[in-house]
């Protein structure tokens, strides 16, 4: 299983924003972390300096989100919708997305419900519960 260190993380999005930047080609994953730091125009200074990044603590301290983990959760929901796991997510994203008018928007409300679920498993000690993030976010697209 892969399992990026937060260090990892950094470095990836911060080389996907200079490969882009440069013009330089990208693979696959690369492609798509481009697509939505292209969303997310607000987190270039974040990305410009790699050292800087990786150095960087982001606690919510000075008003301000983690631009590496919103990224990082956009891929996870896109690998998601691209493997339909948990099974329906897909769907219920892509009727989220239609509702919305929005793919990104749509994104950022199934963050929330992922975070919730997150938030849960780690408060329970349980592992996380796919189906209540499933049934959060399809609540989501048909409410």
């Amino acid at each position: 299983m892969f399992n990026p260190s937060q260090e990892d993380v950094r470095r990836f999005f911060c080389g996907v924003h200079a490969k882009s930047r440069a013009g330089q080609p990208l693979d696959a994953l690369e492609t798509l972390a481009s697509q939505w730091l292209g969303e997310h125009a607000e987190y270039d200074p974040h990305l410009a300096d790699a050292e800087a990044a990786v150095a960087r603590v982001y606690d919510g301290g000075d008003g301000q989100s983690n631009p590496f983990l919103h990224l990082a959760m956009h891929l996870s929901i896109s690998e998601q919708c691209s493997i339909d796991q948990p099974r329906g997510i897909r769907q219920a994203v892509e009727l989220l997305a239609a509702r919305r008018n929005s793919l990104h928007d749509a994104h950022h409300e199934a963050m929330e419900c992922l975070g919730q679920m997150l938030w849960e498993s780690q408060r329970s000690g349980r592992p996380p519960d796919g189906q209540a993030y499933l049934d959060c976010v399809q609540r989501r697209a048909t409410g």
